[in-house]
């Protein structure tokens, strides 16, 4: 926890209820200890989009689906969501879950690895949610540059890896160090590319607002 929970909580008693759909999923996903995106992600991201209003939206990890129906529901019935799930298990709970949301026309699902995927996209995308694998996130970074249309908007999830980001190299466990490693130098990467204007946030478990200029 980054964000001292009853700060926490407080924020989070402002947030405007789900949908009936993503409400039931959200308790599904508490039972069976699948990750979703945090409450004030949640809120984050449907303010975000308000605002920005994207027509092409790339997303990198879809788990179960939740955030993919979360944006399709916040935006424009013209807008279109790609994601990318490589975990074959959860790849048919997120297809089901589109259909019962009746979202699945505006979203399209890539399966596979996304090292591989985002090499054979086009774009451009105005709008990127990365929430993969956090070891991952520098290694497909130049890619998403790639695909982020000028002016387009990149937002990284998970961050500051519960705190253990803050800390020396030396105090976290050892089987976390590779990841720790790389989050730090797709921070430094994101705060000091040149292409980009980077604002780092402690919402949720920390994220990253990248306008691509």
């Amino acid at each position: 926890m980054i964000v001292d929970e009853r700060m926490r909580a407080f924020i989070n008693s402002f947030a405007l209820p789900d949908s009936p759909f993503l409400t039931q999923l959200e308790k599904y996903s508490h039972e069976t200890n699948v990750p979703i995106i945090r409450k004030e992600m949640q809120t984050l991201i449907k303010f975000l989009l308000a605002e920005r209003k994207p027509a092409n939206v790339l997303e990198v990890g879809t788990a179960i689906g939740f955030s993919a129906v979360l944006m399709a529901e916040n935006l424009p019935e013209t807008s279109h969501i790609t994601t990318i799930e490589k975990y074959e298990k959860r790849i048919p709970e997120a297809k089901a879950n589109f259909e019962k949301a009746g979202v699945s026309q505006r979203i399209t699902l890539l399966e596979g690895d996304a090292t591989e995927i985002l090499k054979g996209l086009e774009g451009p995308f105005d709008f990127i949610f990365m929430d993969a694998a956090k070891g991952q996130y520098i290694n497909f970074l130049p890619e998403v540059l790639r695909l982020l249309a000028p002016g387009g908007l990149l937002l990284s999830d998970n961050v500051m890896q519960e705190g253990d980001i803050l800390e020396s190299k030396f105090v976290v466990e050892r089987r976390n160090r590779t990841i720790y490693k790389r989050m730090r130098d797709y921070l430094y990467e994101l705060t000091h590319n040149e292409s980009l204007q980077t604002v780092i946030l402690p919402v949720g478990d920390g994220v990253t607002l990248s306008v691509k200029k």
